[in-house]
């Protein structure tokens, strides 16, 4: 009889960002924290302990707080704009525009709580827009880190470029899946599996599940590959157009809603240079309902198991 296996451990992003961002700001004290009354959510609590008079808390007024952080730029210091993604990305998307990514300032956007992480709280705290609304804004990168690991090296890659970008993190529990010292190449997806049936792209929450539908696709004698696509823009191409031409079917899985986020940027590269069949798995252009992020994954065909049943179909039209 086997012995049973034990579960993976799983990590708050959060819990990386808040302890990185901390050891950065300790070796550079240009480095600031500018948060909407959310020093608990955004982990900032052992940061304001440190460097009380580097937090800056605005309130509950993100318009002002993404304005405050285009001002402490261009005064030369270092600001890290922390607030729940819904609110960070909906209520400011103006000056995210005109203060951040048209005067391309630097300033690193932070998105708490993304995707439905607030889940029990409903349709107004969901964020399933932000990709949509960050990706289409030039000199804005965008970032959804897969696990612990991608995000503290997110956060030090971000600490060193000049110039905007959107970190989107979850406070889901993630499994570790990158190694230990991994470092963060803007750009570049990373090849966790390696297949030739179909490709499975995710990144943020989703990828440890598409790992795991892999494995289901394996026991089904489906050889599938693996991308964690963490940037969302600069996206990685050539990861794409490689993935296309070699497997022939590509199955996205987002905490967004199917339209303009990763799967749209994916199918965009597709069609422009390498045609096969896809797969969008995400929101599928509704209002998502109340309930857990797990709960509301699950519902909308995102379950490993349900993640491999479309693949298989997909593999069907190649």
């Amino acid at each position: 009889m086997n012995a049973p296996v034990n579960p993976p451990k799983l990590h708050d992003c959060r819990d990386a960002f808040a302890s990185t961002l901390e050891r950065l700001a300790a070796e550079d004290e240009t480095i600031v924290a500018v948060c909407n009354d959310s020093v608990g959510s955004s982990k900032l609590g052992g940061f304001k302990s440190r460097f009380p008079e580097r937090l800056v808390n605005v309130g509950i007024a993100e318009q002002n707080m993404v304005g405050v952080g285009a001002g402490l730029a261009n005064g030369g210091r270092l600001p890290f704009v922390c607030g729940a993604a819904p609110f960070l990305t909906g209520r400011s998307l103006e000056q995210i525009k005109a203060d951040i990514s048209y005067s391309n300032a630097n300033v690193k956007l932070v998105g708490i709580s993304s995707g439905m992480a607030y889940g029990e709280l409903g349709p107004t705290h969901h964020s399933i827009e932000d990709f949509a609304w960050t990706r289409v804004l030039p000199n804005l990168p965008v970032i959804a880190p897969c696990d612990r690991i991608e995000t503290a090296a997110a956060v030090a890659w971000a600490a060193t470029y000049s110039g905007p970008c959107f970190l989107r993190l979850s406070r889901v529990g993630v499994p570790d899946l990158l190694p230990e010292g991994h470092r963060f190449e803007l750009g570049k997806a990373n090849l966790l599996r390696q297949g030739s049936d179909v490709t499975l792209i995710a990144n943020g929450t989703l990828t440890h599940r598409i790992v795991k539908a892999a494995e289901i696709l394996a026991d089904r004698g489906i050889d599938a590959r693996v991308l964690n696509l963490a940037t969302v823009r600069p996206i990685d191409e050539e990861a794409i157009i490689a993935a296309a031409r070699e497997t022939g079917a590509i199955v996205t899985a987002e905490e967004h809603s199917i339209f303009g986020g990763l799967g749209s940027a994916v199918a965009e590269v597709v069609v422009d240079y390498a045609p096969v069949p896809m797969k969008r798995l995400g929101v599928p252009g509704v209002y998502a309902p109340t309930g857990s992020a797990e709960f509301l994954l699950d519902e909308y065909g995102m379950s490993p198991s349900a993640i491999a049943d479309a693949a298989q179909a997909l593999i069907k039209r190649k």
